[in-house]
């Protein structure tokens, strides 16, 4: 299995760093299947933390910013993550990516960009690629749906809260106060 857009392959066994978010900790949930030896998951919510440990991550960084940063180089002896997936959109998600990556590492972003403006020329020199865009669903959808049917992996834990569908205001409430991971919404 290879996930085309961050270059993350089975034989690269460095860092994966992710956000907890539902798209964060399937992020996680991936970064182990292709065999990352090493997760640092950031959360700051002791329910993500637990799921993100569930699905793979052996590290969990609470602090953000410069912080955030400080905690990542800490956990890679100042080298920085090999792959970053950034899945916020953020300007502060994606500064904190860039610079929690070392230097020939990946940053994938698949937080849909609102405000990020980049310094092209500081960007350059700091040697990190980055890859974002909707991700190719119907590549790997047959391959993840055998893993799901074998009960290898179970992306579904991230539907944390079930509501009926007349409710879904609530559940977006729900999820915006961090309440939920994700919600479930059934007719």
């Amino acid at each position: 299995m290879r996930i085309t857009r961050s270059g993350t392959q089975p034989s690269q066994k460095g860092t994966a760093d992710h956000f907890t978010g539902a798209v964060g900790l399937l992020g996680v949930l991936s970064a182990r299947q292709v065999g990352a030896e090493r997760i640092i998951a950031m959360s700051r919510h002791p329910s993500r933390q637990k799921l993100a440990r569930e699905f793979g991550a052996t590290d969990i960084v609470t602090e953000r910013g410069d912080e955030g940063v400080a905690r990542i180089m800490e956990l890679t002896r100042g080298v920085g993550a090999d792959a970053v997936l950034e899945c916020v959109g953020t300007p502060e998600a994606m500064q904190q990516a860039i610079r929690s990556t070392r230097p020939g590492g990946t940053v994938g972003y698949v937080g849909v960009p609102h405000g990020v403006q980049l310094d092209a020329q500081a960007l350059f020199f700091v040697h990190v690629r980055l890859f974002g865009g909707p991700a190719p669903v119907r590549r790997y959808l047959p391959m993840l749906i055998e893993l799901v049917l074998k009960r290898k992996i179970d992306p579904g834990k991230v539907f944390d809260l079930t509501l009926p569908l007349d409710q879904v205001a609530e559940g977006y409430r729900a999820m915006d106060e961090r309440r939920a991971i994700k919600t479930l919404l059934r007719p």
